[in-house]
């Protein structure tokens, strides 16, 4: 029998009818959609599914994100048509089952045994011997021969003319079919019942509908809570430690849906551990759970991979976050006009910060206590900073000393550089950057320890980072007082001063007018004071300077020139560090060498902070951490429906690859002489190597006839 592609053949009713009974049962239409299945899963792997639209519209832009929401394509697995294709190839699965299923029970019962004698000579596969027994005889010894070698065999006795010996093995293969086609039945029920159809039908039936507001959970209304007795659900849960919930997220495209629990989890203790590379490498949470109904409580360990079950419920550890923790931040200014000032706050929660006439929401985002960088040897040797001061690139743009924290090479070298505060800054239209700065000076390898400011515009974008020096006392002060001394006429013309008087000889009055002019100039440039040319976009730092004597230089001379500029404004940007310590009552910097690597430090972050995207820099002083675990939450009664679906599945596969279908004949009829003429023929449904030796071993145990014999 050989399992056909069509459908059932209804005869009578409307031809539309018909035609639709037909192609729903065909096995083309169910390959057709476990093809679109297929496809659409490739699409929910690839496209990363329930993000928020931001992110799509961030990534693919405005139309796709809005082409994505409508065909659902970010939630592939929930979608309406998803689901509707799941159930349609399980009714065109199971009528093919239906139509085939019978048709092969009935060819596993038939022994084919009423086959005529000429058709025999027809097999690819046949022999013919002359055996020294009688008919009756040959056929109750093959037949023997054929029970004890695993074939059902039966004897057909034909008035006049022989025996037929019929035998038939490997009808397993034909169950495989039907233990396949069950599998993918099993399988997609099983995915419709663990999935969001029955959700959705509580929304639909029951007068539940989507959430998409904000507040607290405990005040939801009850029209968008499922019952605790709700079939299946898949959800998510936050508890920090310390705390307890009873109420599980689920994500719906257009909002969430609040799952009751029938306990609460209460968690005692988040523990994680991690490897030197920094990614964790254990997830436990040591908790209690709270029986609502009987007040029992069951103390549990959870962790990944090993989840805990209780009323029906499987509690997997599916990763971990902020708990709430309190930070205590300061502002740095990075404008002229900002003012440092100290905050406190939560972890997801917000603050209003003004400089008087902008306003800003600070978001506090994410607080992680340990950073694991790589500080590998880079391709010129350990990572230094962008410029050095001495020797200044004046093409380099902002994006060239604004990179990532550390550069990745091999052999890398992986160092914990201590917590970090995640925050944004939103302004009043709505748009937010993203901020990531450490707590602790950090060496990259040139000795001069720097804090790590990093910001991004965009969520998929790498965070770029200003490195500020840190000064003698581990602190930003000194770049600090050095940035607001640059910013005060009255001390860059001191340090101007100074600098003069120092390099130069009072009685040569001309050439002590000239570099005071000079000198004065490119501090007010770098400083931000002037512009070197009205319609200049920079407001102060190298660029400004290089703007200048791009307008001012002829090009023969600027590298000269520009060697010159450079080495006369790093002594007075020197002064104007002094001068900075000074006012703060503290002793001047010798000039010597870690004096120096603080100031070409220094300068490169008061260059770079003139094109720092925000007035102020948060820096964390202090925090309290609290942790808390989530915990993917789920009764899922389609699991064990999928196993046995997968177990069918193996089965099925195995049984028809494996396992070949052969049949065997073999007509016995008195040749004329007091012997026997034996006719056998052999068929099998895939033929192989195998098959052929088997062949030849029929024909010798059952015929005795050898290989250099056979007709």
């Amino acid at each position: 029998m050989s399992v056909s592609t069509h459908g059932l053949r209804v005869r009578s009713g409307p031809p539309v009818a018909r035609a639709a009974v037909e192609l729903f049962s065909s096995m083309r239409f169910a390959i057709a959609l476990l093809t679109i299945i297929c496809i659409a899963s490739i699409i929910g792997t690839v496209l990363k599914q329930q993000e928020p639209i931001n992110n799509y519209i961030n990534q693919f832009g405005p139309f796709w994100a809005e082409f994505f929401r409508v065909a659902r394509l970010d939630t592939v697995y929930s979608a309406w048509w998803f689901l509707m294709i799941l159930a349609f190839l399980v009714i065109s699965t199971s009528l093919c089952i239906a139509r085939n299923t019978p048709r092969i029970f009935a060819d596993l019962k038939t022994f084919k045994e009423g086959i005529r004698v000429q058709s025999l000579k027809a097999f690819g596969q046949r022999a013919e011997a002359v055996l020294g027994e009688i008919p009756d005889a040959a056929a109750n010894r093959i037949g023997q021969l054929l029970t004890s070698g695993g074939w059902k065999v039966k004897l057909q006795h034909r008035d006049g003319d022989g025996w037929m010996v019929a035998a038939r093995t490997g009808g397993a293969h034909k169950l495989g079919y039907i233990a396949a086609h069950s599998a993918i039945v099993l399988v997609c029920l099983g995915g419709l019942l663990d999935g969001d159809l029955v959700v959705r039908a509580q929304t639909w039936l029951n007068g539940k509908s989507v959430y998409s507001g904000g507040g607290m959970i405990a005040d939801v209304a009850p029209e968008h809570r499922l019952s605790p007795s709700n079939p299946t659900f898949r959800g998510n849960i936050l508890v920090p430690e310390g705390g307890q919930s009873s109420v599980a997220i689920l994500n719906q495209s257009d909002g969430v849906l609040l799952q009751e629990l029938p306990f609460s989890i209460e968690l005692k203790k988040f523990i994680v551990d991690y490897y030197s590379t920094g990614m964790p490498k254990l997830f436990a949470s040591d908790v209690v759970l709270h029986d609502r109904a009987t007040g029992e409580a069951k103390p549990v360990r959870i962790e990944v991979n090993h989840p805990a079950s209780y009323k029906g419920v499987e509690i997997y550890q599916s990763s971990f976050d902020d708990g709430g923790s309190h930070v205590k931040l300061k502002a740095v200014p990075m404008a002229a006009a900002a003012k440092p000032f100290e905050i406190e706050g939560t972890i997801g929660s917000s603050s209003e910060i003004t400089n008087g006439t902008d306003r800003l929401t600070l978001e506090y985002t994410a607080l992680r206590v340990i950073n694991v960088e790589n500080f590998g040897e880079g391709d010129n040797g350990p990572m230094t900073s962008g410029a050095d001061v001495r020797k200044v690139d004046l093409r380099h743009e902002l994006e060239d000393r604004l990179g990532a924290a550390n550069k990745t090479n091999k052999p890398k070298t992986l160092r914990n550089i201590g917590p970090s505060i995640g925050y944004k800054l939103r302004d009043a239209s709505g748009q937010a950057r993203e901020f990531q700065n450490y707590m602790v000076p950090v060496d990259t390898g040139d000795g001069q320890p720097v804090f790590l400011l990093g910001v991004r515009d965009r969520p998929e974008d790498a965070f770029r980072y200003l490195r500020v020096p840190a000064d003698d006392q581990g602190s930003m002060d000194g770049f600090v007082r050095m940035r607001a001394a640059l910013a005060d006429p009255d001390l860059r013309a001191r340090a101007v001063d100074r600098y003069v008087v120092r390099v130069t000889d009072p009685k040569r009055k001309e050439l002590v007018d000239q570099l005071r002019s000079s000198a004065a100039r490119a501090l007010a440039l770098f400083a931000g004071a002037e512009r070197a040319k009205p319609d200049a976009a920079t407001t102060g730092g190298w660029q400004a300077i290089a703007e200048f004597m791009e307008a001012n230089v002829p090009q023969v001379e600027r590298e000269r020139a520009g060697t010159v500029l450079v080495r006369i404004l790093n002594d007075v940007l020197f002064e104007v560090l002094n001068l900075s310590r000074e006012k703060a009552g503290l002793a001047d910097l010798p000039a010597d060498e870690k004096s120096q690597a603080f100031l070409t430090q220094a300068v490169l972050a008061i260059s770079d902070a003139h094109l720092y995207p925000a007035p102020v820099a948060m820096m964390m002083t202090d925090f309290k951490q609290v942790q808390a675990s989530v915990f993917q939450v789920a009764r899922a009664p389609g699991k064990k429906v999928v196993y046995l679906g997968c177990l069918l599945l193996i089965t099925g596969i195995f049984a028809m690859l494996f396992v070949r279908e052969r049949r065997l004949w073999v007509w016995l009829a008195k040749d004329g002489a007091g012997g026997t003429a034996a006719t056998m023929a052999f068929s099998v449904n895939r033929k192989t190597i195998d098959s052929d030796r088997e062949f030849e071993h029929l024909k010798h145990r059952l015929l005795a006839i050898r290989k250099d014999t056979a007709s």
